[in-house]
């Protein structure tokens, strides 16, 4: 029998952690509150996702460039809609089909989240998952995935708990939703119970949170692929039965038919409101400092994050007030 040093039998433990963990990168939104903009810069009707919005890159590019810092490429799904694929097919054309999830339309975050755990979990019902949106602009993206490590870390050993990743408020946003944390929780200060959401605040509300030490929530999460299944089957059990149904499916040829068939009688279901406000006590928050972040919802965030990144591009200047 050969053994293994101490070194080499801690490089395998990691080598085997880091083998579990994965990523989903959320692309499938129709970006129609950015459309304004977005047909200035590209001149068609692309979501904002598959846009150069903050340089060369599309947003979509950047994410996925971002998420590679940690996550090995051959496990991160990226979950797309069908009415899109003129838009992603150049972006995705290196990815392999296993690593695309198609939907077959937009029916909010909740199905696109749920149908990407389903095809992780039926391959590795171990797994440790990252999730990130594809429209944010993050000012340094080694720092962020610093605190993404933190979370995988922390999620392998509290297998029950959803990681959101809550970032420090530069001023009293009314925009964006808000977590207000519990206490940390013992052993790692950076980790923290979630009391409650606050969503949209009027502005009074939003200097309160701020002052209260409250979050702007990223929507960007992480857990073991178990704990994000239960919490969705434990908030919508209908919805969570209707896709379990099609795990015999995967990587089938009846995979398609079933899922469209599903999805035409689906409403739309958003992921926050109607599963993580739901169960606060199965959540958990990671506090991100020393960066910058904004969703690029509106045309506004869009321009006060290239100011703050300091491009130009050529489109700006002849970019009407509206957009100021």
């Amino acid at each position: 029998m050969i053994q293994q040093s101490g070194d080499e039998s801690t490089n395998n433990t990691i080598s085997r952690h880091l083998d579990r963990e994965w990523a989903i990168i959320l692309a499938g939104g129709d970006g129609t509150r950015l459309k304004s903009l977005t047909r200035k810069i590209a001149g068609d009707e692309r979501p904002k996702q598959f846009c150069s919005v903050l340089g060369r890159a599309t947003l979509l590019e950047e994410t996925q460039r971002r998420a590679a810092l940690e996550l090995a490429e051959e496990r991160t799904l990226c979950i797309v809609n069908q009415a899109h694929e003129p838009f992603y097919a150049p972006i995705l054309a290196d990815k392999r089909p296993a690593n695309l999830v198609v939907q077959p339309c937009n029916a909010g975050t909740a199905p696109a989240i749920l149908y990407g755990l389903l095809r992780i979990a039926a391959i590795d019902p171990q797994a440790v998952v990252a999730l990130f949106p594809s429209d944010h602009y993050i000012s340094d993206s080694r720092k962020f995935m610093n605190h993404i490590r933190t979370a995988l870390d922390t999620a392998r050993v509290r297998r029950d708990v959803v990681i959101l990743l809550g970032v420090e408020p530069e001023s009293p946003e009314v925009e964006y939703g808000w977590i207000e944390p519990t206490l940390p929780a013992k052993g790692n200060a950076k980790v923290s119970g979630v009391r409650r959401f606050w969503e949209k605040p009027n502005q009074v509300l939003a200097q309160v949170l701020q002052l209260r030490g409250c979050l702007w929530n990223s929507f960007v999460m992480v857990a073991s692929v178990q704990a994000l299944l239960d919490i969705i089957e434990s908030a919508l059990p209908g919805f969570y039965r209707a896709f379990a149904c099609l795990n015999p499916l995967f990587a089938t040829r009846a995979e398609v038919g079933a899922v469209t068939e599903l999805y035409e009688s689906l409403e739309e279901i958003n992921f926050s409101h109607q599963v993580l406000a739901q169960l606060p006590q199965r959540l958990a928050v990671l506090k991100v400092s020393g960066l910058r972040w904004s969703d690029l919802g509106e045309p506004k965030r869009v321009l006060a994050s290239l100011d703050l990144a300091g491009i130009r591009p050529h489109w700006v200047d002849s970019t009407s007030p509206q957009f100021a």
